[in-house]
């Protein structure tokens, strides 16, 4: 029998991350987008990582055309579907783009995560801005789809530049 005085070992809590952050050759031009910063290898080295890769995992082969989203409210109007991903040449991969946001929030799900970090500026995963669906290079400020939607169903996220206060949000959870 234990003693009530007796400590259990705490449960690690787990961190959803772009894979490319990580160094996975995923991204749309074949490349990644590693981060050697401290906080992320820190958690790696913890066993906090979850590594997801929304338009891989949504059926888009590596390498593939850029994408944007077009319509009103970034990723929450692709979610609305007030608003669709299109490839440079007019092609349609909203389908791709939520079913790989809906990959991600089951791996959310399966390792009961609050806190994601994504990589800024993607259709999928940006957190504080993506493109303007015009492929010129400007920025809205507007989620990505699988931000949008883990934003929805409580995950906190955080661009790939704000790993420090990722970090401090998750050090706060109870």
């Amino acid at each position: 029998m234990r003693s009530s005085t007796q400590c259990y070992p705490r449960i690690v809590e787990k961190v959803l991350v772009s894979a490319c952050l990580l160094g996975a050759k995923v991204r749309y031009h074949g490349g990644d987008a590693r981060s050697e910063h401290p906080v992320l290898r820190r958690w790696k080295d913890e066993g906090r990582l979850v590594a997801v890769c929304p338009e891989r995992d949504g059926g888009l082969p590596t390498p593939r055309p850029p994408a944007e989203i077009v319509g009103p409210e970034g990723g929450h109007g692709v979610l609305k579907k007030i608003a669709i991903v299109e490839t440079r040449d007019g092609t349609d991969v909203t389908a791709n783009f939520v079913r790989g946001a809906e990959e991600a929030l089951a791996a959310a799900r399966d390792a009961h995560i609050r806190v994601a970090v994504l990589k800024d500026g993607s259709p999928s995963c940006g957190t504080t801005f993506t493109y303007d669906g015009t492929f010129t290079g400007a920025r809205i400020a507007v989620t990505g789809v699988t931000a949008a939607l883990l934003e929805q169903h409580g995950v906190r996220i955080f661009s790939d530049t704000q790993l420090d206060a990722a970090d401090q949000y998750l050090r706060s959870l109870p």
